[in-house]
């Protein structure tokens, strides 16, 4: 599918992988409605996309009414400009680590543990089911008769979770698990679906460890032995867009991390 005269979704889309996706498209000739919280860093995005390319929108997605402001706001830029939808990323993403018991043998809070799974995966399935059924009547292109395609972002902990990522663990391996019967669920509609599970990362979720434990992660790594840039997320955002035989599965992006217990 081309990205070219297409809009296209991006929760998180304000900073880090989210941002990365968002500018990757819009140097590719699509728009990009970023949905996110962070409304300052929101718009410092948009100020330095080329004019028109992307626009913003404030959405909690915890709030189903707040999904729904936006995304009937996307629809109608996407009229203004005639360029219809052609993807939805859900990156919108937080790790909020917690063992279940913690050194007294007190349970961690089901509050704590809610508020990643409502994000990461509540979040994931409300933002894209509402944006499903605007994409679903777009006109379809190509020789495929392709209407769009949706991105999520797991995890490689929904393989491997470490210690203290049980909550974080189960919203991405939950992820993981709808793509193939999502992919199923659309493909009457000409809308493919894939998950993209990314190892140790530069972002602001990384940017918050403590600087040996982001150094421990990284050293982890097989090849190349650092963190993956956001940019080479991007482009695997921009492959999966293009090719329309992925779809239906996941994808590491991880250079041959596997995530031990603990570091």
């Amino acid at each position: 599918m081309k990205i070219e005269g297409r809009t296209f979704v991006v929760s998180g889309g304000a900073s880090g992988l989210g941002q990365a996706a968002v500018e990757e498209i819009c140097r590719n000739g699509g728009n990009v409605a970023i949905l996110d919280l962070n409304e300052e860093l929101g718009l410092e995005v948009v100020k330095n996309l080329p004019n028109g390319a992307a626009k913003f929108f404030v959405c909690d997605v915890l709030e189903t009414e707040s999904i729904a402001a936006a995304v009937k706001g996307v629809v109608e830029w996407s009229e203004e400009t005639r360029k219809p939808m052609g993807g939805i990323i859900p990156a919108a993403g937080v790790g909020n680590p917690a063992t279940i018991l913690d050194r007294n043998g007190d349970a961690f809070s089901l509050d704590s543990f809610e508020f990643v799974v409502n994000i990461n995966l509540r979040g994931t399935v409300d933002l894209v089911r509402q944006c499903l059924g605007h994409l679903a009547k777009t006109e379809p292109t190509g020789n495929d008769q392709e209407r769009g395609v949706v991105i999520m972002v797991a995890s490689v902990a929904a393989f491997e979770g470490q210690k203290g990522q049980v909550a974080y663990a189960a919203s991405k391996g939950a992820v993981v698990s709808m793509t193939l019967p999502m992919a199923r669920d659309l493909a009457r509609y000409g809308i493919r679906c894939m998950t993209i599970a990314p190892g140790i990362f530069e972002s602001r979720m990384t940017a918050m460890m403590p600087k040996k434990l982001a150094q421990g992660l990284a050293a982890t790594v097989e090849f190349p032995r650092r963190a993956g840039k956001p940019a080479e997320f991007a482009q695997l955002v921009r492959q999966v867009i293009e090719n329309p035989m992925l779809n239906g599965t996941v994808i590491r992006l991880d250079g041959g991390l596997r995530m031990p217990s603990k570091i």
